[in-house]
């Protein structure tokens, strides 16, 4: 039976549940197991057929290593419930790191001092210094383009297409009742209106990471919330060897906030943008995963707005792919393009949205690009918060504002 078939009626003789989750991403069921797992009744409502949105259309990267802050605490909760998954669901998972490529020396600088930064806070196995022969041996980068790198051991890749199945299934066998299609029109507290009936909750949970504004547009003004789009491509591309874990770049060393927070970011960044202006104006997060039939994930840019163009230009993907050849020494036309998408998710001014904006309503999402990495840590607070009677405030800020800072 679903966990709304034994749940207890209400005043007005309609079901009842603990709690209703809106969405289905990664942060609402997030929410849903971290609520069936203390014995509460939870219903799962979700407009489309499937998870379609951001939850799916990232690296599957859980890049817990370079986060900072509250980011951190959230991917180091995050990362033991994948772990769980990838035992209990069935969830696909690579446990080899990620790996980082230095192509100068301001680049290797930064690992250096980052490793050295890790070691004194007593995590001096979050980060591994590799040589540059070192690096070529365990990623398929062309011969000599690397002068160093790093080994980050603790983070993990998924596949998100395969991990948002397994887990709603997995949650559909805990008894949490997954109802797709049913859009929501209206959240108050103790009650979600949906164009299939009412239901009611002593707790909601409204997890739609950039469509918050469509069901609460004053708490997306006033926060600051809008939508970044994404250019992503997967190809099969004949590297030397496998790809064992999601390889980062220069570019990446400006945006995750472990990094940015050294004093040799600066010099990077700077570098870069200088070098390659181009690249700077797409905000190019430089970055790869191989998924298990051997394709390469590729991205990704970012643009923000309000609405952003469903449009994506052909010169973007032609930068990438050529960035792409270089960095694997392969010839051109060596790659064939099988799929090209746009991602989307929230974007604000700080890390998450966290608040309840009514007695018993919650709005809960990442609004950078680490909600695969840190949802499930998010999902987690929020509801020990209302379950256990966590003292942990709400929030919309967290100690560090990574991306403010890297584009700035």
């Amino acid at each position: 039976m679903s966990a709304v078939s034994t749940s207890r009626a209400s005043t007005n003789g309609a079901a009842r549940v603990d709690v209703a989750v809106v969405g289905a991403g990664v942060v609402g069921l997030g929410v849903a197991l971290a609520a069936v797992r203390r014995g509460l009744r939870v219903v799962v409502l979700e407009r489309g057929s499937e998870a379609s949105g951001a939850s799916i259309r990232n690296f599957g990267h859980l890049c817990a290593t370079p986060q900072t802050g509250l980011a951190r605490s959230y991917a180091q909760v995050a990362r033991e419930v994948w772990l769980d998954l990838a035992r209990d669901a069935g969830v696909w998972m690579r446990e080899q790191g990620t790996l980082v490529v230095a192509r100068a020396a301001d680049e290797l600088a930064l690992l250096e001092e980052f490793a050295a930064s890790r070691a004194r806070d007593g995590a001096p196995d979050e980060v591994v210094l590799l040589t540059a022969r070192e690096l070529e041996q365990r990623a398929p980068v062309a011969p000599g383009l690397a002068v160093g790198g790093a080994l980050l051991p603790l983070d993990l890749q998924a596949n998100p297409r395969q991990a948002l199945g397994a887990i709603t299934a997995h949650l559909a066998g805990r008894g949490v009742d997954l109802r797709f299609r049913t859009a929501v029109g209206a959240v108050e507290p103790g009650l979600v209106r949906t164009a299939r009936g009412e239901v009611r909750a002593d707790q909601v949970v409204v997890a739609v990471n950039h469509d918050i504004d469509l069901l609460f547009p004053e708490v997306a003004g006033r926060v600051g919330i809008v939508r970044c789009a994404l250019d992503m491509l997967r190809v099969e591309a004949p590297l030397r060897m496998p790809l064992p874990a999601p390889l980062l770049t220069g570019w990446s060393l400006v945006r995750y906030g472990g990094f940015v927070e050294t004093s040799a970011a600066v010099a990077v960044r700077d570098r870069l943008r200088a070098e390659r202006p181009d690249l700077a104006a797409l905000d190019l997060n430089q970055m790869y995963t191989q998924l298990p039939d051997g394709t390469l994930i590729v991205g990704d840019t970012h643009a923000r707005g309000e609405t952003v163009s469903p449009f994506q230009v052909e010169r973007t993907a032609e930068l990438m792919l050529a960035e792409t050849a270089e960095l694997f020494g392969l010839g051109a036309g060596a790659m064939r393009v099988v799929e090209r998408w746009q991602g989307v998710y929230a974007s604000g001014p700080d890390d998450y949205l966290d608040v309840e904006v009514a007695p018993g309503v919650h709005l809960a999402a990442a609004t950078t690009g680490i909600g695969m990495t840190t949802g499930f840590g998010l999902a987690e607070a929020v509801v020990a918060r209302f379950a256990d009677g966590a003292q942990t405030e709400p929030t919309t800020t967290t100690t560090t504002d990574q991306e403010a800072r890297i584009l700035a």
